[in-house]
């Protein structure tokens, strides 16, 4: 069950391509591959066959039910297996005269000489209509009896070689072509496909294309109606001599009746003939053996006779292509001999060079060795240069920068002393001597002076180095990091560690210029360590490196 309905979802898939142009090449392509897959289409009919005998065998035999369960497998076998439709049929013929059913008998000795016609079993056909006069038929069957007699006289004339013949069975034909005209209702599909074949016939060919136009938009591509209209729109364009159009709807064509698993292929047949004479030998063989393969499944003698002569021309040529692809392969294949001794020759004198290219390699590849470990050096020289320049500019940039600050603040001093001069000197001039040993003995002078010192060192190293404050907290633990008071630039720890920054090391240096002893330096120092979240021999070299 499963299987059933992927092959109907697969079909309904193809069924509704919609061709973006009519490109011929392009539609061959997709019957290329649709005639490889064509198993599928032909699995999905075979399944249909089988519920309906699945059914009939449940059926009455003598009974409607069982009448119209053959029925449609014949519908089913029709274009897809003769002799299986012809016996269907049969049994039908035999149903309805066991049921005194005159209606159902003609209709399907009707169709049963259709078919007989279409399979080319000419005189069975028209013995099988010889008993029915026209007279005796009810109006309901006038229809189905014209369309008959039109049909078998129409097969006859087409694949008759005797002149005379053909011209008889044909006027038979539009005899009963005009007589269906007369009777058949207006816009009933019939009536429609005959007046284009009278249209045809008159040779008014833009009229017959517009009724075929109109009939394409009402059938869905894929189905046995399409592939019908289409034939007979190829056969327009052969009357008119358009052979690309011709091609091209013979082609839509067998494409339908591919996908439709119909194996009467007279399209595809008809297609390879013209491939054939165009040149196209190898596609215009696959056609013809699927073709002759799809007819010999049908069991129609007409369809044989008509494609074997085409078979055997197709299969002549097709011989003499292979045979003339032989000699030609005999003769590419003595150049290929003869290039492979080239190449042989060709590799061994390319093997002798690429040895010597292999020996130059090495040496050249010794050669950049050396190379490396000299570039290497001289990267690691210009690596050490480049710090060694990168070291001196900063220290000429502290060197500007501290000489202009203590140029001014010695200015400022020599000011401040000459100040303190004058003063001094007023007071002994005017004998305050107790109010000069006063001052002389406060201590707040030489504060506010140093307050002034740290200030301008503080303003000038975070000149230098702005960022030291954040990076120096960098490198502490989270909760031990140095937070300064509102109008504090730097305190002591801060100082201590600017002045290792700025290359002073010596505890005692720092202790002389920050007015501390030299164990109160230590002590700062170590603790400021303890506190960092690196190594502690690495702090201070760490400290060296902010920028």
């Amino acid at each position: 069950m499963r299987e059933r309905w992927r092959i109907i979802l697969f079909l309904l898939f193809t069924a509704n391509i919609a061709f973006a142009d009519n490109n011929l090449d392009s539609i061959l392509i997709r019957l290329d591959q649709t005639i490889l897959r064509h198993e599928i289409y032909k699995n999905a009919r075979e399944a249909r066959i089988r519920v309906l005998k699945e059914k009939a065998v449940n059926a009455e035999p003598v009974s409607l039910a069982a009448y119209q369960l053959n029925d449609s497998i014949f519908r089913e076998y029709k274009s897809y297996m003769c002799d299986s439709a012809v016996h269907y049929l049969n049994k039908n013929v035999e149903i309805a005269r066991k049921l005194h059913d005159r209606e159902r008998e003609y209709k399907s000795i009707f169709l049963l000489s259709s078919l007989l016609a279409t399979a080319g079993m000419y005189q069975e056909a028209v013995d099988m209509l010889g008993d029915i006069r026209r007279e005796q038929l009810p109006s309901s069957l006038i229809q189905d009896y014209y369309v008959c007699k039109e049909h078998v006289y129409r097969e006859i004339s087409g694949n008759s070689r005797e002149p005379k013949s053909k011209r008889r069975y044909g006027d038979l034909s539009l005899a009963y072509r005009d007589s269906l005209l007369r009777i058949l209702p207006e816009g009933v599909d019939k009536r429609i496909e005959l007046q284009e074949l009278v249209l045809r016939a008159d040779g008014r060919m833009e009229d017959a294309c517009r009724i075929n136009d109109a009939r394409l938009a009402r059938v869905p591509f894929g189905s046995p109606e399409y592939a019908l209209t289409s034939y007979q729109r190829a056969m327009i364009y052969r009357q008119e001599g358009n052979r690309e159009k011709e091609k091209l709807y013979l082609a839509l064509s067998s494409l339908s009746d591919v996908q439709s698993a119909i194996t009467d292929h007279a399209s595809l047949w008809m297609l390879a003939d013209l491939l054939l004479k165009d040149g196209d030998i190898e596609r215009a063989y696959h056609y013809i053996r699927f073709s002759w393969d799809e007819t010999n499944r049908f069991r129609a003698r007409s369809r044989s006779w008509q494609s074997a002569d085409i078979l055997s021309l197709i299969d002549k040529n097709y011989q003499a292509t292979i045979e003339k692809k032989n000699r030609m392969l005999v003769t590419y294949l003595a150049l290929i001999s003869l290039l492979t001794l080239l190449l042989i020759s060709a590799v061994i004198y390319i093997y002798r060079q690429m040895k010597r290219l292999a020996e130059a390699r090495n040496h050249l590849q010794e050669t950049n060795g050396q190379l490396k470990v000299l570039n290497g050096e001289l990267h690691q020289m210009n690596a050490r240069l480049q710090s060694a320049n990168r070291q001196l500019s900063e220290s000429n940039q502290i060197k500007e920068e501290y000489i202009g600050r203590f140029i001014k603040l010695c200015s400022t001093y020599i000011d401040k002393l000459d100040g303190y001069r004058r003063m001094v000197n007023k007071k002994v001039c005017a004998g305050q001597i107790e109010e000069l040993a006063k001052i002389t003995r406060s201590s707040n002078a030489l504060n506010a002076e140093l307050d002034e010192l740290y200030k301008n060192f503080d303003t000038a190293f975070l000149h230098l180095f702005p960022n030291f404050v954040a990076q120096f907290n960098a490198l502490l633990q989270e909760d031990e990091q140095i937070v300064l008071k509102r109008d504090e630039l730097l305190n002591t720890e801060l100082r201590i560690f600017a002045l290792i920054r700025l290359g002073i090391n010596d505890s005692s240096q720092i202790a002389e210029f920050l007015r501390y002893s030299v164990n109160t330096i230590y002590n700062y120092r170590a603790k400021v360590k303890n506190k960092a979240c690196v190594s502690r021999d690495d702090f201070e070299n760490l400290v060296r490196e902010i920028h």
